[in-house]
């Protein structure tokens, strides 16, 4: 397996200090190699002098405070935690002195030997009351048709209950999951013309813009033709009974990409994080897994073909756009377009948020 690449996820929370006068930020960054130790660094707007202390446990909602895992001196701002296990999950709490709490939950992307685009969708903040969304309970991910014994144990640590698969018929009859031990939700939604536009590509008859407008018209597709099946997704993260979620499509860029939008806006989560989030798949898919489909490939083409296996902000915001163009907001939309009442919106809040 090449090199993973480590992710950073950053939470910013808020907390009252012992003076008065002062309000420090705490800034955290989490990363977990590919053997399976953890880094962990914070970094405080306001001085702060004193212990830090590390508490370690394999949920993200439960912690024994009796038994700290590792403390250091606030001023050196980093500590790693060896486990040498990239099979099970750690979840991590900070302690300043023992008076200010943070959690910093774990690293967002999940490192899988047959998995693409596998992440957590933790520690994203709503802004409009500081909440922010639970660590261990929503991942998203690229198929699951091939899924190593490793990747197995991995999916069993997860504790993954309920699996959303968002490709059209056809990728899931060619290739069905091979995972099966969570309830398999099935809400094809097709990607119109997508054979026919990998076959061009590959006989160099489209290019780069080509392909960006035909990316174009597909998300303006989700936006419209095929809201009800998002509609469908979104009313399964209204059941406590179904979590952990995993929300899978092909690579978990796309269909994945445009349901997590939706999801992470009905919980408040600022505009400017869901096109972050979105934009990490570029981060977490290794085209070079791909490289097979640009083999032999002129220059045209592999651009061409580069454009239909990464992301790019200026699509999702053309459906965002569209979004407020018709319906006013993507609020309005959540509830004319997608049927999700006042009061739906309120339940998914409390379930996705802590």
């Amino acid at each position: 397996m090449t090199k993973q690449i480590v992710y950073l996820v950053t939470c910013m929370v808020f907390f009252a200090s012992c003076h008065k006068e002062s309000t420090p930020m705490i800034d955290t960054l989490c990363s977990q190699d590919d053997i399976g130790n953890y880094l962990i660094k914070w970094e405080t707007e306001s001085s702060i002098t004193g212990t830090v202390k590390l508490y370690v446990s394999d949920t993200p909602d439960h912690f024994n405070m009796s038994d700290a895992a590792l403390s250091e001196d606030i001023d050196k701002g980093v500590m790693t935690y060896i486990t040498e296990d990239n099979l099970s999950r750690k979840y991590f709490l900070l302690s300043f002195n023992d008076k200010l709490y943070l959690p910093v939950g774990s690293s967002r992307s999940i490192a899988m030997d047959s998995i693409q685009n596998f992440r957590d969708l933790g520690g994203y903040y709503n802004t409009r009351n500081n909440r922010s969304t639970r660590w261990g309970k929503i991942f998203r991910s690229g198929d699951l048709t091939t899924v190593s014994n490793r990747d197995t144990s991995r999916l069993d640590n997860l504790k993954i209950k309920t699996i959303v698969d968002l490709r059209n018929e056809k990728e899931a009859n060619d290739n069905p999951f091979k995972y099966g031990k969570a309830r398999l939700i099935k809400l094809p939604v097709p990607f119109e013309d997508e054979y026919t536009v990998e076959e061009k590509i590959l006989k160099g008859e489209m290019r780069k813009g080509d392909v960006q407008l035909y990316m174009q018209g597909v998300y303006l597709s989700f936006v419209d033709k095929y809201s009800e099946q998002f509609a469908k997704a979104l009313k399964l993260f209204l059941n406590k009974e179904n979590y952990p979620i995993l929300i899978s499509c092909d690579l978990g860029k796309d269909r994945v990409g445009f349901l997590t939008a939706l999801l992470l806006a009905a919980a408040d989560v600022p505009e400017e994080t869901i096109k972050k989030d979105y934009m990490l798949s570029n981060e977490c898919i290794n085209i070079s897994h791909l490289s097979y489909l640009a083999h032999e490939l002129n220059a045209d083409s592999q651009e061409a073909a580069t454009v239909l296996l990464t992301v790019n902000e200026s699509i999702l915001d053309l459906a965002f756009s569209q979004i407020k163009k018709e319906y006013g907001s993507i609020d309005k939309y959540l509830s004319k377009k997608m049927h999700l009442t006042d009061k739906e919106q309120q339940e998914i809040k409390e379930i996705v948020l802590h």
